[in-house]
Formats: C-alpha cells, structure tokens, sequence
C-alpha cells in the first residue's frame, strides 16, 4: 500500500494499557509518517488485526500473550513483526519476550530513547519492505499460474477438438474399394498427429494409397495433414470433372503438394509414399518422397520384402523430380504401410535389426493392423515417442479372375 505521494504506507498497531504511554508513541510515529492505531489489550485489537493486518505490532505483553500472538500471525500466514514494549530492565524479560516470538525489544517510555526506537524502526521498515515485495511476487505468480492453467486447459481443448478434426479426415477403417481390403491405425505421440494416410478408389480398378510424417510435431504440422487431406479431394473432384489426371500418377501428386507446401511459408516438409494399385494391370506404380522405412511388400507364396524406391523430400525444394517405380503384382498380396514411428517402438537396437524384425513380423502372417498392433505391444504403450500409421491393403480379387479385364 502507498500513500498520495507514492511513499510506503506503513500501519502500526500498538497495545499497550498504559493510555499516555500509547498516545505518545502513537504521536511519535505519526509525525514519521506512519498510520497508527492503538488498543487497550490484545482482545480490544483482534479485530483490527483479523480485518486489516497491521505491518508492525508495538506491544506491552506478558510473554504468554506475546507466544499467543505470534501464533496467530502465524496461522494467518502474516510476516507482521511483533516489538516487545516493557517498562522491564530484566534481562530474563527481555529473553522470555524474544522467545515467545517478539522479533524486537524497547523500553518505556519509547519515545525517551528516540535512537534506540529509531533503529528499530529502520530495521523494521526494511522488513515490511521485503514482506511487501514478497507478497507482490507471490500474487503475481500466483496470478501467471493461474493464467498459465486457464491457457495449458484452453490449449488441451483446442487440442482435442483438432484430434477430432484429424480423425475424421481419416478414412473409414476395414474398407473394401477395388477388390482391395484396406485398414488402417494412427497412434499419436501428442493430441495432434504429424502422420497422415489417406486411400480411396480412382478409378473402378485403381486405388490410390499413401502415408506421410510431416516434419516436427503439434499443431502446425496437424495443419499440413489438413492441407494434403483437402488436396487430395480438390484432385478428385478434378479428375471427375476432367480438368486434370494429376491424381493419377504419383510424381505428379507429389509435385502438387511440393508447390502448395511452399505456397504456406510454414517452414515444413512431408517425407512420403504415394503408390496407386491397378488390379486389372495387376501392378503397383508409386513414387517415394524420402519415406522411411519403405513399405513390405508379401506374397501368398511366402516372398516378402521392403520395396525400393528413393526421392527428395516433400516441401523443400521449388522443382524437384520424382521417379515413378512399378512392381508386378502377379500372385495374392499384402501391402503393408508404415511411419518411422513404428522404428522407435521396437526393441532390437539397430535399424537393420529393426527392419529384419518387421519383415519378420509380415512373413509370418502378420498382416492385419490387429496382428501387427498385438505383435508390437501397442496397446500397452501410454507414452509414444513418436506418432505412428500403419496401413494395411491385402488383394481379395485372385489373379485369374483379373485376366478379362486386361
């Protein structure tokens, strides 16, 4: 609290029985500039001191009352001083009062020994002082923690509102589009997701398919997966209409979302697979924007194996150039699409290791997001180090049935 003139307002309460002994100090302390107000006795002044705590207590006490006092204080979590005032030249008095909780001693009549109360007073000012600065920065960080919770509840909720976005751009899971069964999993590391996947029919034989882990994490990687769930639809529609076939082929689907990355100045980048599966050519065309690991190609007949396959990342530079690969698919296969997430959650420690284990995993029937789910423990991970998407796409149309489509 500050007076008119900015100085430190400094209240002092005094009890004291004696009335001349307490209207002198009072009178004393007044004309230093302090407020001032004085009781009879300890019961007389509870309210005061429950109401509007004092910043210094001036009190004539027997050294119970002084304890009882400073008890209060106590409990009221104050820093109020308490200065023993006693007419008592009695060393044991003195030391009684100190230990009752009295922080200093003067002898009556105050205003006699005018140095003596003035020490006091200048030691007590620069404890009011630090009391003062002690509570300001208390409040305020009291206030900046409470602020803090209203922002980190406020950022939890826009949090789980954009989970929710994110989940239903997602497609539909256990879907069938072109004699194709494909399913799919995206396990977070945060609310938001930095792994995107995305297949749907383009044609009544071809299907395209793809996974993407956009560079860093939070919220302004979530809106890059807005971005390339809203390009792909945009290319649809396109391709419906007969504007243009980009969505056809995959180094020209990588191309556009390179130049509408750019366009957003976010800074961010998409390491992706693209790959479009044509059941009546019975092959798989894709393109490879810097994806890692590759995706598991496995046959019926047991032949299982990472494709190959590299390519720039997406993003990053303003004319890059994708190639285009193409796989036969001449027997029963399953496909089977992962982020560089799924690397992090498996025990063997180097990456060759890591990548035996999933071809370990796919070549001996794991080829269900549920088989691979359960065979990595996934469920039981509450803490992921990195998001992880799986996709999964298993052939339910044999080869034979395909060759009157050809």
């Amino acid at each position: 609290m500050t007076s008119r003139n900015g100085r430190l307002l400094i209240r002092i309460l005094i009890i004291d029985s004696d009335e001349k002994a307490r209207a002198d100090l009072a009178r004393y302390l007044e004309t230093r500039g302090f407020y001032v107000s004085g009781y009879r006795d300890l019961a007389s002044a509870g309210e005061m001191i429950d109401d509007n705590m004092p910043d210094v207590i001036f009190a004539d006490l027997p050294p119970p009352e002084i304890e009882g006092l400073a008890d209060r204080l106590e409990e009221s979590e104050s820093l109020t001083p308490i200065v023993a005032c006693s007419v008592t030249q009695s060393s044991k008095d003195v030391v009684d009062a100190l230990r009752a909780g009295a922080s200093d001693f003067v002898l009556k009549p105050c205003g006699r020994d005018k140095k003596a109360i003035g020490d006091v007073i200048r030691k007590l000012l620069d404890r009011v002082r630090l009391g003062r600065l002690n509570q300001l920065y208390r409040q305020e960080l009291e206030d900046a923690n409470r602020d803090l919770r209203d922002g980190i509840a406020e950022l939890r909720a826009d949090q789980r509102a954009g989970r929710k976005v994110q989940l239903r751009m997602l497609p539909e899971k256990e879907q069938f589009t072109g004699g194709l069964y494909v399913d799919h999993l995206i396990k977070p590391s945060l609310y938001l997701s930095g792994d995107f996947l995305d297949y749907f029919p383009l044609t009544e034989d071809k299907t395209l398919v793809y996974i993407a882990d956009v560079s860093g994490h939070g919220a302004s990687s979530a809106f890059v997966t807005v971005l390339l769930k809203n390009l792909s639809n945009r290319l649809q529609r396109n391709l419906r209409r007969g504007s243009t076939d980009d969505i056809l082929y995959p180094d020209r689907f990588l191309e556009r979302i390179n130049s509408e990355l750019l366009d957003t100045g976010l800074g961010k980048h998409v390491t992706i697979f693209v790959g479009i599966i044509s059941l009546s050519e019975r092959k798989l065309t894709y393109s490879v924007g810097a994806h890692f690991p590759m995706p598991v190609l496995s046959f019926e007949d047991g032949e299982t194996a990472f494709l190959e396959g590299s390519g720039l990342p997406v993003g990053l530079f303003e004319s890059p150039k994708w190639e285009v690969y193409e796989v036969p698919l001449d027997k029963p296969f399953h496909l089977i699409l992962f982020s560089d997430g799924i690397l992090e959650v498996i025990r063997q420690k180097s990456l060759d290791e890591k990548e035996q284990r999933l071809l370990e995993l796919v070549s001996g029937g794991r080829h269900t997001v549920a088989s691979l789910s359960e065979a990595l423990n996934l469920d039981e991970i509450t803490e992921l180090p990195d998001d992880i998407g799986i996709v999964t796409v298993t052939d339910t149309v044999s080869v034979s049935d395909n060759t009157s489509l050809k």
